[in-house]
């Protein structure tokens, strides 16, 4: 039987410390996670289990070799489709120095040609934010990044539009350290990097401590395996996009702040809401011989 309960955080907060609660399994916000973390470890009775899947700060490292072509479809997909309202969605495009002005060039064009609005609209790419807090959070977000001498693109929005719509936006920087949070809306981050210094890229993504999704663009086969290896992001994509991985064959799930595991449709997932039983018998107590028990046929 599967019961739908709609709700708050008030809903969400009885329903985990209610008594006949066996285990929690939750996707959002790392904060969230943590909040019901705590909730379950005070709550009396039985250790109940949390899986918990959050969001990240999901990078893409794209150097000189890639396809800008593909990298501009991939980047797209990843960081605009569902108004950037997916956790797996791409936050930061590390781009190497030599090929940073023409991709961004690609990715401008190609946002100009996004259509925003309602998505009951065949034709329409993206769709609202989810409230008006989560829109009011992201535009101050964006106005403090112009404050701080960013460049940010945005193209214009339609003007009869009624609803919390955001353009998809892209704002450059210099350091992933300005990215205290995640930013759950269509904002991709475009950093600049040195081909010679590609290793620490990687090490200031896994400083951030979420772990969820990763992406390479590259046509060096060492490379993509020296950045996968070197990354501790749950998921990591080739020369692909970031989006929609597909349960059974892609098993999904994040590391660190990004999530508890195990990953969901993967081979382990379902264990997890299972209590084991494990029965042990004496055999010789009721009269059994284990030698001949032993024996081969």
């Amino acid at each position: 039987v599967c019961q739908l309960v709609l709700g708050g955080a008030e809903v969400g907060a009885a329903l985990v410390t209610h008594r006949y609660c066996a285990g929690v399994a939750f996707t959002g916000s790392t904060a969230v996670a943590a909040t019901i973390n705590r909730q379950l470890a005070a709550a009396d009775g039985p250790i109940r289990p949390l899986i918990a899947e959050t969001g990240g700060q999901n990078a893409m490292i794209v150097d000189s070799t890639a396809l800008l072509e593909q990298v501009t479809d991939d980047v797209v997909r990843s960081a605009f489709m569902s108004s950037g309202q997916r956790c797996s969605a791409l936050r930061v495009l590390c781009l190497q120095e030599e090929i940073a002005d023409a991709t961004t060039e690609l990715i401008r064009g190609a946002m100009d040609e996004l259509c925003v609005g309602h998505p009951v609209n065949v034709d329409i790419d993206m769709g609202p934010i989810i409230s008006h807090e989560a829109k009011q959070a992201l535009e101050v977000h964006i106005e403090h990044c112009r404050n701080k001498g960013f460049n940010v693109y945005q193209p214009e929005l339609q003007t009869d539009l009624a609803g919390h719509y955001l353009p998809p936006t892209l704002i450059e920087i210099d350091s992933i350290a300005h990215l205290t949070e995640e930013h759950f809306g269509p904002v991709l981050h475009v950093l600049r990097f040195d081909a010679d210094h590609i290793d620490t890229v990687v090490q200031d993504i896994n400083a951030t401590g979420f772990g969820l999704t990763f992406g390479v663009h590259t046509r060096l086969e060492d490379r993509a395996e020296q950045l996968a290896s070197a990354s501790k992001a749950g998921n990591i994509y080739t020369n692909r996009n970031m989006i929609g991985a597909v349960v059974g064959t892609q098993p999904f799930g994040g590391r660190g702040l990004s999530g508890t595991g195990p990953k969901a449709g993967g081979p382990h997932y379902l264990q997890r809401f299972a209590s084991e039983k494990t029965v042990t018998s004496n055999t010789t107590a009721t009269g059994g011989n284990l030698a001949l028990l032993a024996e081969p046929d």
